[in-house]
């Protein structure tokens, strides 16, 4: 039975296991032809009742991974990929260089998107007018001074997200808390890192400005007692970075390009310069130097997916603090 036969059979029949082991068949004999076709097949399958779009999602997502670049610039459009593991741009920029990339990616915002992945993977692309600013503002290659971003690693039926390692928290003495400031600005941008937690997950996500240091910060979210380190900004962007990206525990993942949005985005303001957006790398630079940052923790055990971070203003006087989590129940 040829591959096309067998794909309609197999959409009639609307067994997603075995439309699975089919997408397997056809990933290895290469027929990138034969899986945009079974794709469209259990799409069109939606009007009758069918329920493919599992399937569908998944021929998406191997074409991205596993298709030479001709191929997954095609998936690399609006709507494509929505139960997939993470988002297709991601997906496709993990497996694949700019360079092969590019001359089939369609422009629109998934393009930008797709090539800011490849930014964080180190490519440079300073010279790419085709990157539209207003889907992402960001310079299109690392500053010397960010991090290295916890990249993911896609497989055909498994991820990994890592996180970023930080030092180990100590105990600490906290101060007496201090009553919040009217910073919108600054709670929002904290708040947000955590948007997907808290939109589509179980997540919850808090932020407190006060006059005085990040400790005090902390002291004003309520623990009742804490742990706390220092930690260099580097550090403390990859775990903004990570956290923006993230899917936590029911959410779609972002991917990391959008997360070093996130991060580099909250930083300019907690820093106060987001009027100056997108603000200079070396402008950015100093003032992540010039802040103070925390990772800290309420001293108890880590469940599920978590971001505890403090910072300190010491030129204002201000200290601001995060703690969003999420968990799978």
């Amino acid at each position: 039975m040829s591959p096309a036969r067998d794909s309609s059979r197999l959409v009639e029949i609307g067994d997603l296991d075995e439309l699975l082991r089919h997408i397997d068949r056809l990933v290895e004999d290469e027929d990138w032809a034969g899986l945009l076709d079974l794709r469209d097949r259990c799409r069109a399958a939606l009007e009758r009742g069918k329920q493919l779009w599992p399937a569908a999602s998944h021929a998406e997502y191997r074409i991205a991974l596993e298709g030479p670049a001709e191929w997954a610039g095609r998936v690399l459009v609006e709507g494509t990929g929505y139960f997939a593991l993470g988002p297709l741009t991601e997906v496709a920029a993990s497996a694949h260089t700019w360079q092969e990339l590019s001359p089939h990616v369609p422009a629109g915002p998934r393009r930008t998107i797709c090539a800011h992945e490849r930014v964080i993977r180190g490519e440079d692309l300073s010279e790419d007018e085709s990157l539209d600013p207003h889907v992402m503002d960001l310079a299109p290659r690392l500053h010397d001074w960010e991090p290295g971003y916890p990249l993911a690693t896609y497989r055909p039926y498994e991820a990994d997200f890592p996180s970023p390692a930080v030092p180990v928290t100590r105990p600490i003495e906290l101060p007496g808390p201090a009553p919040p400031l009217d910073e919108p600005d600054i709670v929002h941008a904290l708040v947000d890192l955590a948007r997907i937690w808290t939109t589509q997950s179980n997540g919850r996500a808090e932020a407190v400005v006060v006059e005085g240091d990040a400790l005090r910060a902390i002291a004003s979210l309520g623990p009742p007692r804490a742990r706390a380190v220092r930690i260099d900004p580097a550090e403390a962007l990859a775990v903004m970075a990570w956290t923006a990206a993230s899917s936590g525990a029911h959410g779609r993942r972002a991917g990391m390009a959008v997360g070093r949005f996130g991060a580099l985005w909250t930083l300019a303001t907690v820093a106060g310069l987001t009027d100056e957006w997108p603000v200079p790398g070396e402008e950015l630079r100093r003032a992540a130097e010039e802040l103070d940052w925390w990772a800290w923790d309420a001293d108890e055990p880590t469940t599920g997916w978590q971001c505890q971070l403090a910072i300190a203003d010491p030129a204002e006087g201000l200290g601001c603090a995060l703690v969003a989590t999420d968990a799978t129940e």
